[in-house]
């Protein structure tokens, strides 16, 4: 590193000209902590277990930590790499229940995964078979990473010098480690896990000599009574995985890894056992982990959890990336009630992003002709405090967001019990004259996600109730009040229904709009009312209403 980039880096003061957010927050450990050692280039490093698929965990952490590399390279200007490692040489401690053949892989259970057949006949072992996932997983959404397997890392021996040094600091990593072990496992635990060399098993048992010098470590077959000496080199042993962890830090050098809350501990140990080796843990966050409905953990056994094809299927990778930005250090409840809120928080703020990108083209513009004044460059709002400008890695996005919110659309959607996406976008060219699937795409996405998400959530709850004889004069009241306006647009008719709410009994204005949700749409929530008529239509809502009086007219 040039002295001028460290003492770029060293001179960041805290919060100082560093834009406001968390990922700019976490940057700012990174750029100091690379200011100190002066490494060139910063790792950073996610971690995934194969033994299962990718899961919206796995996005969770890869995004965000993606975030918080873009936020690095931006505030600091130094290049930056993210490894996202797969302990694919863990022993199969179970077979998983989603996939086929399943007795097939019992007789390898302990084997590394890179060891164990591919139930799938895709690939060379399930362990391979799971990294394929994982990186499809990845590319779907475009992540920009390197892949690094445990198996090859350990196999070609870019782990052996650590892995001696590991036996070097043996004593001192046992001390560090068995206080927190239960004494039953006491008895059995070693950092160091040999191969058994006949049946290939990872084996959990105590080292009976560790040679450094040797680069070995001997060892007893529980079972057979056989003594073996192994070397740690080449593949032959691998690590307990909060060892791995610290040993992984150590011999890559990692500058930033996060984990979740589930992790804490083990995270303490693991810098601990870093530390012992003679490296420095890397700066990290750990983020919360998510609450189902009823706000308790998801549990993969439970099956109460929200799988990425699940949000996929009725709302925008966007949103998934909306959601995921909020608040990580925050406990979050992670179930389909949320999409629609995640839709139009990311709608909200592309809207935001590429206004504020128009505007700072034009103040560009501006700062470069004769009578611009001077201060014109300098009153530029600061995208990179926007949500959308990390989703999108800094960019403007591929599309031009949306008119109309994703509320708006499923609010539409029920009204006019919509199956297909030609009835919505009849609606929408009214409303925004000129559009279509082909000069609104990212619409047109919105459009097809909100049908499937109210066919299989909006229209089976859907519930209406009657108005009582006060909430029947409003909703008169109303129908008459809108067929008078001299225009149709948003704000003209959401001053109207304020205008009717106010002259009624209700307790609060918030009454009259819930009278509005219930009785026309059927919900306990709805959509800004004004801008949900400037779609729907001035008329059509008065057929609603009218519709919804007879209801209960021809009820009595």
């Amino acid at each position: 590193m040039s002295d001028t980039v460290r003492n770029t880096l060293a001179d960041i003061p805290k919060g100082a000209d560093i834009p406001k957010g968390w990922p700019f927050e976490e940057a700012r450990k990174v750029a100091l902590r690379l200011a100190a050692s002066g490494k060139p280039t910063a790792l950073f490093e996610t971690g995934y277990g194969p033994s299962g698929l990718p899961h919206i965990g796995t996005f969770g952490e890869v995004a965000r930590t993606t975030w918080v590399r873009n936020a690095f390279s931006e505030i600091s200007g130094l290049p930056s790499r993210l490894l996202a490692f797969s302990d694919d040489m863990d022993g199969l401690r179970k077979v998983p229940d989603n996939i086929p053949n399943r007795d097939r892989l019992t007789p390898y259970l302990g084997q590394p995964l890179t060891r164990i057949p591919d139930p799938f006949g895709t690939h060379d072992s399930f362990g391979a078979h799971n990294n394929a996932r994982l990186r499809a997983f990845l590319d779907s959404f475009g992540f920009e990473y390197e892949f690094a397997s445990s198996s090859e890392y350990y196999k070609t021996g870019r782990f052996d010098a650590a892995l001696i040094r590991v036996l070097e600091c043996y004593d001192a990593v046992m001390a560090a480690t068995l206080p927190t072990l239960r004494a039953e496992r006491q008895a059995t635990y070693s950092p160091i896990l040999p191969i058994h060399p006949h049946t290939g098993i990872v084996m959990q048992v105590p080292m009976q000599h560790v040679d450094p010098a040797a680069g070995s470590v001997t060892w007893q077959d529980p079972a057979s009574g056989e003594r073996f000496e192994t070397s740690v080199k080449a593949g032959a042993c691998k690590l307990q995985w909060k060892a791995d962890w610290a040993m992984r830090w150590f011999a890559l050098s990692v500058d930033y890894e996060m984990s979740g809350k589930d992790l804490a501990d083990s995270v303490k140990l693991s810098g601990r056992i870093c530390r012992i080796l003679g490296g420095q843990p890397p700066q990290g966050m750990t983020y919360e982990l998510f609450l189902d409905q009823h706000g308790q953990k998801i549990s993969k056994s439970k099956g109460n959890g929200l799988s990425v094809e699940d949000w996929l299927t009725y709302a925008p990778n966007e949103s998934l990336a909306q959601f995921m930005y909020n608040q990580p250090q925050r406990a979050k409840r992670l179930y389909f009630d949320v999409i629609p809120r995640a839709v139009d928080e990311y709608v909200a703020n592309t809207t935001a992003l590429l206004h504020d990108a128009r505007s700072e083209d034009a103040r560009s513009e501006d700062a470069g002709s004769e009578t611009a004044p001077p201060a014109a460059a300098a009153q530029a709002s600061d995208r990179r405090t926007n949500p959308a400008w990390h989703i999108h890695a800094g960019r403007s996005p591929d599309h031009a967001g949306s008119p109309i919110s994703f509320g708006m659309l499923l609010n539409l959607a029920s009204v006019v019990n919509a199956d297909s996406p030609d009835i919505l976008w009849g609606f929408i060219r009214r409303y925004v004259p000129g559009a279509s699937p082909e000069t609104q795409p990212f619409l047109h996405r919105l459009v097809s996600h909100a049908i499937a998400y109210y066919r299989d959530f909006v229209r089976p709850a859907k519930h209406y109730r009657d108005p009582d004889p006060m909430e029947r004069a409003a909703l008169e009241d109303l129908a008459t009040t809108l067929a008078t306006l001299p225009d149709t647009a948003a704000e003209t008719i959401q001053n109207a229904v304020f205008a009717v709410g106010k002259r009624h009994p209700f307790p609060d204005l918030r009454s009259w709009f819930a009278c509005l949700y219930q009785v026309l749409l059927g919900q306990s929530e709805g959509p800004r009312f004004g801008g949900f008529v400037a779609l729907y239509g001035i008329a059509e809502t008065i057929a609603l209403i009218h519709a919804a009086l007879a209801r209960r007219a021809d009820a009595a």
